[in-house]
């Protein structure tokens, strides 16, 4: 299973990072950049005519710039991924409302039970043998069926949702990456943005600042909206890593009480 899934996931992620480069982009092209020359446009003429003119703040003029495109390509790429993970979680959460090994309440298991519970394990769909909960029962399944050991059953369950657990932690690493670049993304904006203030400052000496104002307003709007960005992205990794470990407690829960507390050895 696992072979299988990790290229479609792969290949969900290019194809996220693309779509989203897609949407944002097309945005920025059809309506943020043109409204933000528009209004900037009109500002300055405000300006001429009127020295004492206030200029307004415009939230496309804050958006503008490359480095505020980039940090929301990242971060609906990330959220396609987070949204991605999230589905996967719910439909293995969603085994531990059903019977699956289909037993009357109270009946002991004993060793020789394991090859018919395991066969009914088989009869789930395709895409259910590869879920959380099914691969832990049949893990302590096979465990008590080879060594008649309640103990050695238990921890083979529990093995099975360690090690689950490490993978969805490791498989986090993509979205943690993008969570760390949206504010270096910002960052690197602000040097910008400063770098390019100070090229022009001899301008601002002879009395124009509009090139100043500008290039310092990229510093700040970038900064801005990378951090605002970053914030709302870490909210939703973190409830994404409340679900996962949910459900690794919850199918460590659902192991024990319909599988591990039922087993029984018959003394010879």
């Amino acid at each position: 299973m696992t072979r299988q899934r990790l290229p479609m996931e792969l290949i969900f992620q290019v194809f996220g990072l693309l779509i989203a480069f897609i949407i944002v982009h097309g945005i920025y092209v059809t309506v943020i950049r043109p409204g933000a020359d528009a209004f900037l446009t009109l500002e300055q003429e405000r300006l001429a005519k009127d020295p004492n003119h206030v200029s307004g703040r415009n939230f496309k003029v804050v958006l503008r710039d490359y480095e505020q495109e980039s940090c929301l390509v990242l971060m609906l790429w990330a959220l396609t991924i987070l949204g991605y993970k999230g589905v996967t979680a719910y439909q293995h959460s969603r085994q531990l409302d059903e019977d699956l090994l289909q037993l009357p309440e109270g009946l002991p298991i004993g060793p020789e039970d394991t090859k018919e519970l395991q066969s009914r394990l088989d009869n789930l769909s395709p895409h259910e043998h590869g879920y959380l909960p099914t691969r832990a029962l049949r893990a302590g399944i096979q465990r008590f069926g080879a060594t008649r050991d309640v103990q050695d059953s238990a921890t083979a369950a529990r093995e099975i949702c360690e090690s689950e657990g490490e993978r969805m932690e490791s498989e986090l690493s993509t979205i943690r990456y993008i969570a760390w670049a949206i504010p270096s993304v910002g960052f690197i904006g602000t040097v910008r943005g400063i770098g390019t203030a100070l090229s022009q400052a001899n301008r601002a000496v002879e009395g124009d600042i509009t090139g100043v104002t500008q290039s310092l307003g990229v510093a700040f709007n970038s900064t801005f909206i990378a951090l605002i960005i970053s914030i709302v992205l870490m909210f939703f990794i973190h409830q994404l890593q409340l679900m996962q470990e949910r459900l690794v407690l919850d199918t460590r829960v659902y192991c024990d009480s319909n599988l591990v507390s039922r087993l029984r050895v018959r003394p010879f």
